[in-house]
């Protein structure tokens, strides 16, 4: 069984889902038999890499609302990061472009590293405030995978795995894609957004129990509710 994660790395949500993922698969009587794939989507992909305006400023500008609600949204997602295990600090976190973080990690999985990267650098920007457009603190957390860092810099000086970035978001688009995180199971059932676990385990329990009973794609009914569709 496949997992498709599309994810950015300056989406609060994509970290909270990938938590309840990973709850979910605690409880799946199958997990040695599921792996999972990283999936680049830039939120903004015209982000610029320095900015001197904080989260709340950001969210108060592109959503047109008075800063208090944009500090009480982001009071409010840190707090359901809380609930799953993550620490959130929103009041020290360093908006930025994240091409060059979802390059890094397209290189990660030709090494086999992505799935690792990606929680490192999600890490580091959520909770520990690190920059991630900075060549050096993003070779820094390559090596901190396993990763050469001599290659993770070859990388970001050039413009390798650019067009792996622009695939995933293109791909994402034609699945229905219009937010992230969004999983997609076995190319085929569908999860957008950050889903409580129990949500993960029910579409997963059912994708295996058709994987068992047949080896053949067969396109099931459209069915949607609660942010959860059969594809």
């Amino acid at each position: 069984m496949n997992i498709e994660i599309w994810s950015d790395f300056a989406c609060p949500f994509c970290y909270i889902g990938k938590r309840k993922l990973e709850k979910a698969l605690d409880q799946f009587e199958h997990k040695n038999e599921v792996t999972t794939e990283f999936k680049s989507f830039e939120l903004d992909p015209n982000a610029p890499k320095q900015t001197d305006k904080s989260m709340a400023e950001i969210l108060a500008g592109k959503y047109r609302m008075p800063i208090q609600q944009a500090e009480a949204t982001t009071a409010n997602v840190a707090a359901q990061a809380a609930d799953v295990g993550l620490t959130y600090h929103f009041d020290t976190m360093q908006p930025t472009n994240m091409l060059d973080a979802h390059r890094l990690t397209h290189y990660a999985k030709t090494k086999g590293k992505a799935n690792e990267l990606a929680e490192r650098l999600l890490h580091a920007y959520f909770t520990e405030s690190k920059h991630l457009s900075t060549p050096a603190t993003l070779i820094e957390l390559a090596g901190e995978v396993g990763l050469d860092q001599q290659e993770a810099k070859q990388v970001l000086e050039s413009n390798q795995y650019a067009d792996a970035v622009k695939n995933d978001h293109n791909h994402g688009i034609q699945l229905g894609l219009q937010g992230v995180p969004f999983f997609v199971i076995n190319q085929k059932y569908v999860i957008s957004g950050a889903q409580q676990p129990a949500t993960f385990l029910e579409t997963l329990n059912n994708a295996w129990e058709e994987e068992v009973a047949t080896k053949q794609d067969q396109p099931a009914n459209d069915a949607c509710s609660d942010g959860l569709c059969k594809m």
